[in-house]
């Protein structure tokens, strides 16, 4: 064991770890005041229960030895079980296989986390725990199988995916899409307004966000080398230029530029550089974040064309800005940032890659979309999957949980 490495891989699992609560901040900031603490406690639920079912199975069918067909992994780590010198299909790593299983944790944490922002102000809290429990298992391990494990199918063919483009944007945006589908809309939505209540609150958020981002992205180095300081330079570069282009885009379309466009914008530039932060230079990340943001902020308005109430925009900002990303990676991609890696279509290496991040894009958003729907459909014929309209009129607050996040004062009242 390189402890140098295992350091560095444990240190980023901490860093990324530590979003989850920078994510229930930002969420909690952007609904109502009797919602945010029903929020913020999915963001916590996933913290404690993937944890568990990581170590208990999910870790193993992610990255245990191939079943055949780079499908699944078999059950042979289950338990954090048979740990030994390196994890099936990686190696000369000097980080140890157990600081990657749990580095590898941290993203599962953080992407079912992700769908609470989309279901938010009227599921059912019993039915959002067994949401993310099946999820998990049936939907984002095998996809993390595909793209993170060497022996999946996609990582074969050559797919590059550096920190989770597929595995937690598109996955998690495209499962919100499905979940949100079945659940419909919050009563009154579009008509009514549902102003997020505390933008400082979410400011915070996004700070911790970004910081835990470098965590996210150079991490996936697994090692400390020349390569992480890439992908942390190219997470801060993204991440400005996506600020700057959500900016540019409310300015030039509605006249006001806002504090929450500024903080969706890096948001959406951190995840769109997150499939490509180990393959393009700082000139290509600047360009990938300036893109997206604008494309993002684009894409978070067509709920209101399509009537899809996706509550804070997990399909606009982390499904089509993963999916982005994923392709402009297919651009940019260049071996004299990581040898590892492919040359893209700008950079002298033709369609190939490009048509790879396409299928790799193509079949996650699917199988994510797909097999969720089911899922929540299932959930929603049987347990029930959304509140009542008298516990929505209330709020989740204090119907799901029997608590208010403000005793006294203006942000105390109960507001429709």
């Amino acid at each position: 064991m390189n402890t140098v490495d295992t350091l560095w891989v444990l240190v980023s699992a901490a860093l990324v770890l530590f979003m989850t609560p920078g994510l229930a901040l930002f969420y909690g900031g952007m609904v109502r005041t009797k919602n945010v603490l029903a929020v913020m406690m999915n963001n916590l639920l996933a913290m404690g229960l993937v944890t568990v079912l990581w170590v208990l199975v999910a870790g193993s069918v992610a990255f245990g030895p191939d079943l055949g067909g780079g499908l699944v992994g078999n059950f042979s780590l289950a338990g954090f079980a048979n740990l030994g010198h390196h994890l099936p299909g990686f190696h000369g790593l000097g980080a140890s296989p157990l600081s990657i299983m749990a580095f590898q944790m941290m993203f599962a944490i953080i992407t079912a986390a992700l769908i609470s922002g989309g279901t938010t102000d009227r599921i059912k809290f019993s039915a959002f725990i067994v949401l993310i429990a099946v999820w998990l298992v049936v939907v984002y391990a095998p996809i993390a199988h595909w793209v993170f494990s060497p022996e999946g199918w996609l990582a074969r063919r050559g797919v590059l995916d550096f920190a989770g483009g597929t595995v937690v944007e598109i996955t998690s945006g495209f499962s919100t899409l499905a979940v949100v589908l079945v659940l419909g809309r919050r009563r009154g939505w579009p008509r009514e307004s549902m102003a997020p209540h505390s933008v400082p609150l979410s400011l915070l958020g996004v700070g911790i966000l970004w910081f835990g981002w470098f965590g996210f992205n150079a991490g996936s180095s697994l090692s400390m080398n020349s390569i992480a300081v890439h992908a942390f330079v190219n997470t801060q570069c993204a991440a400005a230029a996506g600020l700057l282009g959500w900016l540019i885009f409310e300015k030039t379309k509605e006249a006001y530029p806002t504090t929450l466009g500024a903080a969706s914008g890096a948001v959406a530039g951190m995840v769109a550089i997150t499939p490509c932060a180990g393959y393009v230079n700082a000139m290509a990340a600047l360009l990938i974040g300036l893109i997206v943001g604008v494309v993002c902020a684009m894409a978070v308005r067509l709920k209101f064309r399509w009537k899809y109430d996706d509550s804070l925009d997990v399909l606009g900002v982390h499904g089509i800005g993963g999916l982005s990303g994923m392709l402009l990676l297919g651009l940019f991609a260049t071996k004299s940032v990581n040898p590892a890696g492919a040359n893209g279509l700008l950079t002298g290496g033709g369609v190939h890659l490009l048509g790879l991040q396409a299928l790799a894009s193509g079949v996650v958003m699917a199988f994510a979309f797909g097999v969720t729907w089911l899922i929540a459909k299932v959930i929603d014929l049987t347990l029930g999957l959304r509140v009542s309209p008298e516990d929505e009129f209330t709020g989740l607050d204090l119907t799901q949980h029997a608590e208010s996040a403000y005793s006294s004062g203006g942000m105390g009242r109960i507001t429709s």
